[in-house]
């Protein structure tokens, strides 16, 4: 027996509809999001069902073919992407995207994999309930990735990231064995939580190939504003009014900066920005409850009013209609595609003590920007919960020059965030950008155990090889 010959008999087993193997159609498959990282395969592996994927899986153990999972492939770190020596066999889980039950009295969902994310917020409305998992890419990530990857989005700060979501999980392990554990229990203390310990496990411990997930009462009204601030700290003091004024109602607390509006402005048509004069820093918030007679304007009203007679907030603008609010999310919501649109960049996913974030931009951006004086810094994200996507745009530069001045930045950058007990990825995962920081940054203890974990589930290393360690 050969790899070749698993490789024809994972084609027979699952046929042509099964089977992507023209090279255009293959190439979506082989390409990361950013274009940072782009692999090879035999063919894309496209299973019908979990057993179809655990038959491919004893054949893949059996003839030691490495295997990567992959959901929508809207990854930001390259965990979905194939190695470059075409060695390793792409399973897309995309034909796997049945929504199996919807119970609404537990408010639970039973959903598979492939299911895209806002299909599932969709189904959930229908049936009077909200998924509040939510992000620029929800149109096309799927749910086995936002499980493998812990997602988390615009709304953790009032439901929690995608581990807090996840009841149960069934997933085909790297010796094709199938894990069974679709329960919708709140509680279940019956020894190791398996379900937390694949959520985040990019793949590398088995392929989640359904999950329950939990549901919450649909939003009927919402209020969604903009502030222009002049400070981080402005912003955190903001926050902490709206935190004790309406915690229970808060859904989101989003920071862009300056630079970035400016960007989306440039790149995204229609775009526009929200007051007559610029801010260093403006801040979206999100107030929402099931019930439509609470008065959650009057409460956004009055937590800005009393913030502006403080000298808290430069301007503040609330949406008057779905229009307009969705008007304001795009600003948020594009400012990775802007950056992207604007060329080469270094993104960072970060994430502080709320304490922290402040400090760390006031003394960060200056070394940053002495080492590399003509470089574009653009932070936004979830300043809320405490994650800055602290991004920057690169001077064109040869590309010898961009390489180090990339390497002395992630040292900078990761310096500070580690001196504050702060993480080097607080969403996007680690992938394959991020392993050598993760060796440097992540305690010897901690490292040791995740790899026990590995070779505990993974002896062979045949699922997901050279992610998140090598």
């Amino acid at each position: 027996m050969s790899a070749e010959t698993g490789l024809q008999e994972i084609r027979k087993l699952l046929g042509s509809s099964g089977v992507i193997d023209n090279p255009a159609e293959m190439q979506p498959y082989l390409v990361s999001w950013r274009n940072s990282w782009e692999g090879k395969t035999p063919f894309i592996a496209r299973p019908a069902d979990t057993v179809q994927l655990s038959e491919i899986i004893k054949i893949c153990r059996r003839e030691k073919i490495p295997v990567v999972p992959q959901g929508g492939n809207t990854g930001l770190v390259g965990g979905a992407v194939p190695s470059p020596q075409g060695d390793q066999l792409v399973v897309s889980l995309s034909r796997m995207n049945k929504i199996r039950a919807l119970d609404p009295v537990g408010a639970v969902v039973t959903v598979e994999a492939g299911v895209v994310l806002q299909t599932l917020q969709d189904e959930a409305d229908k049936a009077g309930f909200l998924f509040p998992l939510s992000m620029s890419s929800e149109g096309s990530a799927q749910i086995g990735g936002t499980i493998s990857t812990n997602a988390g989005g615009t709304a953790v700060l009032r439901y929690g990231n995608m581990r807090e979501l996840v009841l149960g999980l069934e997933a085909v392990l790297p010796d094709g064995e199938i894990l069974s554990n679709l329960k919708s229990l709140p509680k279940d203390n019956t020894g190791y939580n398996l379900n937390h310990i694949l959520v985040g496990a990019e793949g590398t411990l088995g392929i989640v190939t359904a999950a329950t997930l939990k549901l919450f009462p649909r939003l009927n009204q919402t209020v969604t504003g903009m502030a222009a601030i002049a400070s981080v700290e402005a912003a955190m003091e903001l926050f902490h009014d709206f935190r004790a004024e309406c915690a229970e109602y808060l859904s989101a607390f989003e920071v862009i900066s300056l630079p970035a509006l400016r960007l989306v402005v440039k790149h995204i048509p229609g775009a526009r920005f929200p007051s007559a004069d610029d801010a260093p820093y403006y801040v979206l918030i999100e107030l929402g409850s099931a019930s439509s007679s609470m008065p959650l304007r009057d409460m956004f009203e009055a937590v800005v009013s009393r913030a502006m007679d403080e000298g808290k907030l430069l301007d503040a603008v609330i949406a008057e209609n779905s229009t307009q609010a969705q008007q304001l999310w795009s600003l948020r919501e594009n400012a990775s595609e802007a950056l992207r649109k604007e060329g080469p960049g270094l993104h960072f996913d970060i994430s502080l003590p709320l304490a922290e974030i402040a400090g760390f931009l006031q003394k960060t951006d200056p070394l940053v920007l002495a080492a590399a004086p003509k470089i574009l810094i653009a932070p936004f994200g979830h300043i809320g919960d405490g994650n800055i996507h602290y991004n920057m745009c690169l001077p064109n530069e040869t590309t010898a020059a961009m390489s180090q001045t990339k390497k002395r930045i992630r040292e900078i950058v990761y310096s500070e965030v580690t001196k504050l007990h702060g993480s080097i990825s607080a969403e996007h995962g680690i992938g394959v950008e991020r392993k050598a920081e993760l060796k440097l940054y992540k305690s010897p203890v901690a490292l040791a155990t995740m790899r026990k974990l590995k070779q505990a589930f993974d002896p062979e290393n045949l699922m997901n090889p050279g992610k998140i360690f090598d």
